[in-house]
């Protein structure tokens, strides 16, 4: 067992510091060996409960910590929040070999703010695949920190002249929108119950939105949407109609689209093909498809998420009139999605969540 305030003498250099939270031994000595042997991260704590971990926190700064769920006394999820909030801006992975048991505990998780979930492998099994998958999912959520292309000050790009970033207060005008269109990833979830706790119920506009989740946690998304919402939210279906007070989310397995039906009401469209992004569900061919059905009553927003998924689809918004809000950076899990569509220059605005939810419950739109 290694002691909560161990330090590895020869890290490899540039690479990232890990606190491990588990109540198991076994599993900590093998989270240990993989992430040490991973070459881009090392172990700088390990404990066996939340009270340690929150106490190595307050001497310790991390770059990501691997949460058990399971645990005697505080669990990983009640801990989750504090847990967070300790870390600064550490990336938390939920590592339990509870994540598959039910979908609802993974959304829950990542609802709460953290960056992904792994399943902890079987007492007895492999763990040289587990390892070897944990360690790309730490890459992947690094890369997406990183993303390419992506400038921390929005610049001049695709022809287009980049306006400073704006952040509260900003200039606002009157001017319903007829659909809200949503893109999110990696640290969505947690800004999604943000921005819907900040629109009131009598707010009726319908709500779309392409998250990034397997087909499997889908419908526990759509159940925790509702709650978070206080409005009906349905797993999206080919040719459903898109009414006011409504939401409608993508299934993880195709594109939500939506077009206007031969009575020139707006319907759900799903389509499977392959993308620029390559992603599926992608954000760009729903904001492209909305921009077209809806033109400049059209408001787009992009959320927290790793790689430029909404990128080309927030320039078909502005293109067609629309409105285009972003996540700002300090408030992102990952700043790519949202600054891949900041560096776009079509954005009116660049806001933390509930700042989004309140616009939208005002009835106003940036300008």
């Amino acid at each position: 067992m290694l002691p909560a305030n161990v330090h590895h003498a020869d890290p490899a250099p540039g690479s990232l510091p890990v606190l491990i939270v588990d109540d198991s031994a076994v599993a900590r000595a093998v989270l240990t060996r993989v992430v040490d042997q991973s070459g881009d991260f090392h172990v700088v704590g390990s404990v066996g409960s939340v009270p340690r971990a929150l106490d190595f926190l307050a001497k310790n700064r991390v770059s990501y910590v691997l949460l058990d769920i399971m645990m005697p006394g505080t669990d990983g999820l009640t801990a989750l929040p504090d847990m967070i909030a300790a870390a600064h801006d550490a990336k938390v992975v939920m590592v339990s070999g509870s994540v598959d048991a039910g979908a609802a505990c993974v959304v829950q998780a990542l609802a709460l703010g953290a960056v992904d979930t792994m399943l902890k492998p079987a007492f007895g099994s492999s763990t040289k695949s587990f390892g070897v998958d944990l360690i790309e999912k730490m890459r992947r959520i690094e890369a997406g920190v990183r993303t390419p292309g992506v400038v921390r000050h929005p610049v001049a790009a695709e022809g287009r002249v980049v306006a400073p970033p704006l952040n509260p207060p900003i200039k606002m005008r009157k001017a319903d929108f007829d659909v809200i269109a949503i893109g999110a990833s990696t640290g969505g979830i947690h800004a999604l119950s943000k921005l819907l706790r900040a629109v009131p119920v009598d707010r009726d506009v319908p709500i779309l939105i392409t998250q990034h989740l397997p087909t499997s946690f889908m419908p526990y998304f759509a159940a925790q949407i509702a709650v978070l919402s206080g409005r009906p939210c349905d797993v999206a279906v080919d040719r459903m109609q898109i009414r006011a007070g409504r939401i409608i989310v993508a299934p993880g397995d195709k594109h939500l689209r939506c077009r206007r039906d031969t009575r020139g009401n707006p319907i759900v469209l799903l389509t499977g093909e392959t993308v620029a992004s390559g992603c599926l569900p992608s954000v760009d061919p729903m904001l492209a498809s909305v921009a077209a059905t809806y033109g400049d009553r059209t408001l787009a927003v992009v959320l927290s998420g790793m790689g430029r998924d909404g990128a080309q689809g927030v320039v078909a918004v502005a293109d067609a009139g629309g409105t285009i809000v972003v996540q700002d950076e300090a408030s992102s899990v990952v700043w790519g999605m949202p600054g891949a569509a900041m560096a776009t220059g079509v954005a009116a605005a660049m806001l933390e969540p509930a700042a989004i939810g309140q616009m939208i419950a005002s009835g106003c739109r940036a300008s």
